[in-house]
C-alpha cells in the first residue's frame, strides 16, 4: 500500500453561522474577512408548518444571500399537492461556507 501523496500546506478555511430570513425571505450572511473567491455554500433551516425551500440567490466573496419561501400542503381531489410558495420571514438559517 502507496504511502505517497499531496498534503495540504494549510488548513481549508470554514465559516458557520446563523441568520434569521428578512419579511422578503432572505438571510444575508456576511463573511469577515472575505473568502478568495466564491465560497462554497451550504444552507439548512429550521423546521416550521409546512413545506420550506432554500436556495442561494447571490454569493460573493464578502456575503452570501440565502432564499426562504414556504408553502403549505393542500389536498386536492385526494392527492396532496403543494401550494405556491411565499417568502417566508423569520425563519432560521444556517449556513456553512469554506474556502473555494
Amino acid at each position: 500500500m502507496s504511502t505517497s501523496g499531496r498534503v495540504p500546506s494549510a488548513v481549508a478555511r470554514i465559516d458557520r453561522a446563523t441568520a434569521v430570513t428578512n419579511p422578503a425571505g432572505d438571510a444575508v450572511f456576511t463573511w469577515t474577512p472575505p473568502f478568495p473567491g466564491n465560497p462554497i455554500v451550504t444552507a439548512t433551516v429550521e423546521a416550521g408548518a409546512g413545506f420550506r425551500s432554500v436556495r442561494i440567490a447571490a454569493n460573493a466573496p464578502g456575503s452570501t444571500t440565502i432564499h426562504v419561501d414556504a408553502s403549505a400542503g393542500i389536498t386536492l381531489l385526494g392527492i396532496g399537492v403543494l401550494a405556491v410558495g411565499t417568502p417566508a420571514a423569520g425563519v432560521t438559517v444556517h449556513a456553512h461556507a469554506s474556502a473555494p
